[in-house]
């Protein structure tokens, strides 16, 4: 028996819609990628999906890269696809799935915003006066200074900062232990919190957590994330200010300044020094600007 592939298309999304219940915007999407598809495969002489190999897919996939098509684009379609074909090879032992081995390209990776170290210093310019200025303060000063994840800072208790050799230990992902170094900046920061931290209902030990909220408990991440924002905002610094923008300041600047990747990679806590390597995009980046600069032959000329 001859299996269409325009109606086995419509069966696919009909079986999306009455018996998976996808919502309306899937099954939308579904349709969209596989009737793009469908022409495509007419074009190329296969009228069923028993014609459609491998090398057919990756020619489709082939033809929206050229066009222009984002990775996301190609990657939905790619799975519409593959959410097809496994649906007709659960009813027909004949049919495999021609595009389970088949990947889009990788989307670009964005380089992290941070901030020009020179305007660094105007979140900590202002002197902290209230408790919550200074607990602010030593927030900033410690993602900063150390390059902690937003996870990692909530999580850190008072035990886990030795203020005397200057160094704070953190759990990161996979539950991974680091030590990293505190900067005297982010130490004195830190001396001034904990010196008017409230104690709310519990007993101030050292499982206790370093930063907690105005009833001693424990600050939350989005607590976190708003109250940086309204410290950009009293500081005019200018932008917006969120958690892992101090932490890719961190690296980048640390970058900047010893040319270190391994030592980035371990401070960040990053198992493989491939995610790390982002950093070498922005640290280029400023050394172009060095390098425009500098130069005696790089120089562009002023235009008269």
């Amino acid at each position: 028996m001859t299996l269409s592939l325009g109606a086995s298309i419509s069966d696919f999304l009909d079986y999306q819609r009455d018996v998976r219940r996808m919502s309306h915007h899937t099954v939308s999407n579904y349709r969209r990628d596989l009737n793009h598809f469908e022409e495509f495969c007419r074009a190329s002489n296969c009228t069923s999906p028993r014609d459609i190999k491998e090398s057919v897919v990756r020619s489709w996939a082939g033809q929206m890269q050229r066009q222009g098509k984002a990775p996301a684009t190609i990657q939905r379609g790619l799975s519409s696809v593959r959410s097809y074909f496994k649906h007709l090879a659960a009813r027909h032992a004949d049919i495999s799935n021609p595009a389970i081995g088949i990947r889009a390209p990788r989307r670009p990776r964005k380089l992290p915003k941070t901030i020009e170290a020179d305007r660094i210093g105007a979140l900590f310019q202002r002197p902290a006066e209230s408790t919550l200025e200074k607990r602010d303060q030593a927030i900033a000063e410690l993602l900063y200074s150390s390059g902690l994840r937003l996870a990692e800072l909530v999580d850190v208790n008072l035990e886990d900062l030795d203020r005397r050799e200057g160094v704070i230990t953190v759990t990161g992902k996979g539950d991974k232990t680091r030590t990293v170094p505190v900067g005297v900046a982010a130490l004195k920061a830190l001396e001034a919190w904990i010196a008017c931290r409230p104690i709310g209902q519990e007993v101030l030990s050292a499982k206790a957590p370093l930063f907690v909220n105005q009833r001693g408990t424990r600050l939350g991440q989005r607590s976190v994330q708003d109250r940086l924002k309204k410290l950009a905002k009293a500081t005019h610094l200018g932008q917006n200010l969120h958690p892992h923008m101090l932490r890719h300041s961190f690296a980048t600047h640390l970058l900047e300044s010893s040319g270190d990747l391994r030592a980035v990679q371990e401070l960040l806590g990053h198992a493989n020094i491939s995610t790390t390597q982002i950093y070498t995009h922005l640290d280029f980046q400023h050394l172009s600007k060095v390098y425009d600069t500098a130069h005696p032959r790089a120089r562009k000329r002023k235009t008269p």
